[in-house]
């Protein structure tokens, strides 16, 4: 028998579009994968790209950060912080050694919970398509490069 690998995905949701979304698709009776565990902020715009990299240490295998469509954010324009941040986020994975397509960005209105339905299995099957990621053969507890992953450079005496 063999076993499918089953991803877990972290899904951080804008309280006043995306999470509403989410709500619409499971009042609806839309399915999407079991995969994701979604977390409520109040803003898109309050997420410390921090909580991503936590997901990422403490197992996620991938994280989906959702919001209000640009311009139509609650809090003015903190939507279009969020995009920088990720931007800059996924460009600190790769660095890492990390694949930045672990980390997506999904705009979605609060009457777009089939949207978003078929985004998160789309997250899903790219994940599962990725495998899971061995946090700790990329980095060390205390988040540096492991000494025997990292080159050594001998200086003479």
């Amino acid at each position: 028998m063999t076993d499918k690998f089953e991803p877990t995905i972290i899904g951080f949701t804008c309280n006043w579009c995306s999470y509403r979304a989410a709500d619409l698709a499971g009042t609806a009776r839309v399915k999407y994968p079991p995969n994701i565990r979604l977390i409520r902020l109040m803003c898109s715009g309050r997420l410390d790209p921090t909580f991503v990299l936590k997901a990422l240490s403490k197992g996620a295998d991938g994280v989906m950060i959702t919001g209000c469509h640009p311009g139509e954010c609650h809090y003015l324009e903190q939507n279009y912080k969020t995009m920088k941040r990720y931007l800059l986020l996924k460009k600190t994975l790769a660095q890492m050694g990390v694949e930045p397509e672990r980390v997506q960005l999904v705009w979605a209105s609060a009457a777009e919970g089939v949207k978003l339905a078929k985004e998160i299995t789309r997250i899903v099957e790219e994940i599962r398509e990725l495998g899971p990621l061995d946090w700790p053969s990329i980095f060390s507890e205390n988040g540096e490069v492991p000494i025997h992953d990292a080159a050594v450079e001998e200086v003479p005496a």
